[in-house]
C-alpha cells in the first residue's frame, strides 16, 4: 500500500564529544571487521553484524538486542536526510495503522517538521498541518500553520515528528499541555485533554445550486463516500460542484485516483517516477465518471493542501477537469512505502517521486491556484492585542452565554471588541465564527466568512467557465515559464 506523509525531520545527530579527565582510551581490533575479501556492500553486512555481536559481548553493561537492532535501523533510516523515510517501533507502527485505517488515539492534530531551522531564525519546531474537525485540538482552536513549541514543557526544535505524536497521544481523558506560536509573536499555551480520534472522511451539501463537497483526508473508505455523496447532489440539478480540499494532509494514493475517476473518463491521474522499475506506474482513471464533463468544477486549496490532495488538484487541473482557488499547495510529491517487520515493527520508505499528467514534479513546490486568495491574516503588529484577547476568554464566554447568537448579536458584539481592543472587524467576526462552530455540530461550509469559498461560488454562478478553462495552462507549462523568467533575470 503506497502511503503519503507529512513532512517530518530525522532526529538523530551523531555527537563526538571529549572528557579530558580519567579517561583511557583502549584500541581493540573487533574480529572479522576486515572487509578486503568480500564487495563492498557484502562488507558492510558483515560489518554491521561484526559490531553488533561485539558490543553485546563487550559493552560494559549489558545491552538489550531489541534496542541494538532498534537503534541500528533507526540510524540507517535516519542517515537518507529524508523526512519521509523512518523506523517504526511497535508503538509508531500502530499509530499509522490506526491513522490510515480511521481511528486513534491523541489529540487530533496532523503535524510535520522542517528539515533545518527556518529563514527567520525560527527553530525547527512541530508545525500543525491541519486539526481534525470536531477533536480536541481543532476545538481549541489550533490552526494550519500553528507551531508547537512545547509538549509537556519539552521544547520541540529537537523532538522528530514520531517524538511529539508519541508525547500528543496517550490515554483517553488525560491531559497534554502545548505551547503555540502564531505567527511572529503571538504565544499562548493550551491545554488538550485527549481522545478517541475518529477520522471523518468527507461533508457534503448543497450551496443553493452548487454542490460542495469537502473532502477530509484519503482512506479507503473516501472514494465510497464520495461517489454516494456525488450521487445524491446530483439529484438537484447542478450547476457546478466545489470540492474542497483545504488542510486535507493526504492519505493512501488509491483513494486520490479514485476520486480523480469520478470526475475523468479515463486517462492518466497520476505517475510515480523511481530507479527501481517496479515502481515506476501510471494510473489511469477508469471509464467510471459519475459527474457529466459539461458540470463546472472548482477545487479549493491552501498551504494545508498536501500529498493525496495534490494528486487530486493536479490531475485535474492538467486534465482541464477543474479550475483551483486558494494558494499554493503544500509541496509533497514522494510516495512512500510501509514494510513491516518482527515484533509488530516496520519502516516506512521513500520509493518514488510522483508527476501531475503533464509530467510536472511538485514535491518541495507544490501547485499554484488558477485565481490566488488570501484569507486574511493578522499582522504582526496586531499580535500583542490577540494575545490579550485570547487570554481575556471573552470570546468563549460570550458564544457560552449566547448559544443560540444570530449574526447580528454576534457583529456586534465584534464592534464591542473592535472599540476595546482595535482588531480588524474581519477577524474578530472570523474568530466569533470559529468559536461558535467548535460548541455546536459545525456546518459543511460557511459562505458568510470563507473569502475563498466566496470566490468559487462567484466563478460558477457569474463567469465563463469554458473560457477559463480554454486560458488553463497545464502545471509543466506553468513551471517552465516560471524558469524561463528566472533564467532572464538571473
Amino acid at each position: 500500500m503506497n502511503i503519503f506523509f507529512k513532512r517530518k525531520r530525522p532526529s538523530l545527530y551523531w555527537v563526538l564529544s571529549g572528557l579530558v579527565l580519567s579517561i583511557v582510551f583502549i584500541a581493540v581490533s573487533i574480529p572479522g571487521i576486515s572487509a578486503q575479501n568480500f564487495s563492498q556492500e557484502r562488507s558492510y553486512h558483515m560489518l554491521i553484524q561484526n559490531v553488533f555481536d561485539f558490543i553485546q559481548r563487550n559493552y560494559v553493561d549489558e545491552v538489550d538486542a531489541q534496542e541494538l537492532f532498534e537503534g541500528a535501523m533507526k540510524g540507517m533510516l535516519d542517515s537518507l536526510g529524508d523526512p519521509n523515510s523512518a523506523f517504526l517501533p511497535a508503538r509508531e507502527f500502530e499509530d499509522l495503522t490506526d491513522t490510515t485505517s480511521g481511528s486513534f488515539g491523541g489529540v487530533g492534530l496532523y503535524i510535520g517538521k522542517p528539515l533545518q531551522a527556518r529563514p527567520d531564525g525560527t527553530p525547527p519546531y512541530i508545525e500543525v498541518s491541519s486539526p481534525i474537525e470536531g477533536t480536541p485540538g481543532w476545538r481549541a482552536g489550533i490552526n494550519p500553520g500553528d507551531l508547537i513549541i512545547e509538549i509537556d514543557g519539552v521544547s520541540t526544535d529537537t523532538l522528530s515528528s514520531d517524538e511529539a505524536v508519541a508525547r500528543l497521544r496517550g490515554v483517553p481523558g488525560t491531559n497534554v499541555e502545548i505551547l503555540i506560536r502564531r505567527g511572529p509573536r503571538l504565544e499562548f499555551p493550551v491545554t488538550l485533554t485527549r481522545a478517541v480520534i475518529e477520522v471523518p472522511v468527507i461533508r457534503y451539501e448543497m450551496i443553493d445550486d452548487i454542490g460542495y463537497i469537502r473532502i477530509i483526508t484519503f482512506t479507503p473508505m473516501t472514494v465510497t463516500r464520495t461517489r454516494e455523496a456525488l450521487l445524491e447532489l446530483r439529484q438537484n440539478n447542478l450547476k457546478g460542484i466545489i470540492l474542497d480540499l483545504r488542510n486535507n494532509p493526504g492519505g493512501v494514493l488509491e483513494a486520490a485516483v479514485g476520486v480523480c475517476e469520478l470526475f475523468l473518463d479515463g486517462g492518466v491521474v497520476v505517475s510515480t517516477r523511481s530507479r527501481i522499475p517496479s515502481e515506476n506506474r501510471s494510473y489511469t482513471a477508469g471509464r467510471r465518471s459519475v459527474v457529466p464533463q459539461d458540470i463546472p468544477v472548482v477545487i479549493l486549496i491552501n498551504k494545508g493542501s498536501a500529498s493525496a490532495s495534490e494528486i487530486v488538484a493536479g490531475a485535474l487541473k492538467d486534465r482541464s477537469r477543474a479550475f483551483l482557488v486558494g494558494e499554493r499547495t503544500f509541496g509533497k510529491g514522494s510516495v512512500q512505502r510501509v514494510f513491516p517487520m518482527g515484533s509488530n515493527a516496520g519502516f516506512r520508505i521513500t520509493t518514488a517521486r510522483y508527476q501531475t499528467p503533464s509530467n510536472a514534479d511538485i514535491d518541495n513546490i507544490g501547485i499554484p491556484p488558477d485565481r490566488e486568495v488570501l484569507v486574511p491574516e493578522f499582522s504582526a503588529q496586531d499580535a500583542d492585542k490577540l494575545r490579550e484577547l485570547i487570554a481575556s476568554n471573552a470570546i468563549p464566554v460570550f458564544v457560552e452565554q449566547n448559544p443560540d447568537a444570530t449574526r447580528a448579536q454576534a457583529d456586534a458584539f465584534a464592534r464591542e471588541l473592535y472599540l476595546e481592543y482595535g482588531l480588524e472587524l474581519t477577524l474578530l467576526q472570523r474568530l466569533i465564527r470559529n468559536e461558535q462552530n467548535r460548541t455546536q455540530l459545525t456546518p459543511a461550509y460557511d459562505l458568510d466568512y470563507d473569502v475563498q469559498l466566496q470566490e468559487a461560488v462567484n466563478i460558477i454562478r457569474n463567469e465563463n467557465f469554458s473560457r477559463l478553462m480554454e486560458n488553463n495552462k497545464t502545471l509543466k507549462a506553468i513551471q517552465e515559464e516560471m524558469n524561463s523568467e528566472q533564467l532572464l533575470a538571473s
